[in-house]
């Protein structure tokens, strides 16, 4: 991952409280994460109707638009069928052009698109940043 400011992380809905976890981490390393998700902004009374997932889905699109890069934390074969939300959003990422990570196996043919890495796990990723800022420190 290159220094990137703004992150959008995408993920299962039923993984919030996880995914929070890694945004705080992030965070505390000077990180803006955008994915207002995770903080609770998509919640009904209830079933949510159609107007308000489709509302849902505008501040998803917004909030990647104003990342940098898009970590999503993909599946194991075994979790069987989900939504598939977290795929809309890293499609949408790789056409705007914003970077794209995964956290995890891929689960289809666009997880092997040139412009995404992939790590197999979030402690990866965060290994792979710390070498990387050794190694721009080595060039300083």
């Amino acid at each position: 991952m290159r220094n990137h400011d703004n992150i959008y992380i995408a993920g299962r809905f039923d993984r919030k409280e996880e995914l929070r976890g890694y945004a705080d981490t992030l965070t505390s390393l000077g990180y803006y994460i955008t994915s207002t998700w995770l903080y609770g902004t998509h919640e009904c009374d209830g079933e949510c109707t159609s107007d308000e997932l489709a509302a849902f889905a505008e501040e998803d699109l917004l909030d990647i638009m104003s990342a940098d890069v898009l970590l999503a934390f993909t599946e194991t074969p075994e979790i069987g069928y989900q939504t598939g939300g977290r795929h809309v959003e890293l499609g949408f990422a790789l056409g705007q052009g914003i970077d794209v990570a995964i956290i995890g196996p891929p689960e289809n043919v666009f997880h092997h698109h040139k412009g995404v890495r992939t790590f197999a796990s979030f402690d990866a990723l965060m290994e792979s940043r710390a070498a990387k800022a050794a190694r721009d420190a080595e060039k300083e």
